[in-house]
């Protein structure tokens, strides 16, 4: 019988990656990135659209079983205490491998929004709130926009004022953040650029490695 969680050797010399994001705003930072192409030119990433949190795990699992990927992650909020949401993705990703907290090891977070991540290009903020009601203001401050309630349109706007400059004040940033994802105002985005930026690629392999070992 055949394993459909296995997936096939790549013979090649770029790595594809897909990374299932939440919503809307979560793939259009990266989409951005991605045009900035401010990571390494040997991780070929593909971003999916889960749109919305219930979504994610089955996305995951999707990409994950078509055996397309070297490796799949997932790029998420954790929304407002006490993370009900945020800690059932977790576990859909445990229980789907097998592998007690490989979830820790795929997912990039923002706590408590990815806003959190996105307006630091512009500033050391720190958001204690999902509602972009309260966030809209931060947003106006650094960018201009008005009212923002992330419709495409101020989406657009926001993206494009991410530039490759203000990238690397960003990375200036973050390792002022907490990387725990129980505490507010936290990412481990870093830690994942720092893998993207890498030619080092031996962190795809140890992922794979302890979830092929339950396997």
């Amino acid at each position: 019988m055949v394993n459909e969680n296995v997936r096939l050797p790549l013979f090649t010399n770029v790595f594809k990656i897909a990374i299932v994001c939440e919503g809307k705003e979560e793939y259009d930072y990266l989409k951005r990135l991605l045009e900035l192409k401010v990571w390494n030119d040997i991780y070929d990433i593909a971003l999916f659209d889960a749109k919305g949190n219930g979504n994610i795990s089955a996305v995951y699992q999707d990409k994950f079983q078509s055996g397309t990927y070297d490796i799949v992650l997932i790029f998420c909020d954790t929304e407002r205490k006490p993370y009900e949401q945020y800690k059932e993705i977790k576990r859909k990703i445990n229980d789907f491998h097998g592998c007690e907290e490989i979830a820790d090891k795929v997912i990039i977070y923002g706590n408590p929004c990815t806003l959190q991540i996105v307006l630091l290009h512009w500033d050391d903020v720190r958001l204690t709130k999902v509602r972009k009601s309260k966030n809209a203001p931060y947003v106006e401050e650094y960018t201009g926009i008005c009212g923002y309630k992330a419709k495409d349109e101020q989406r657009a706007e926001l993206m494009s004022k991410i530039t490759r400059a203000n990238y690397d004040d960003m990375l200036q940033r973050l390792p002022k953040l907490p990387v725990d994802d129980k505490i507010v105002s936290s990412t481990n985005f870093l830690s994942f650029i720092e893998k993207f930026t890498s030619a080092d690629d031996s962190w795809i392999d140890e992922i794979n490695s302890r979830i092929d070992a339950v396997e």
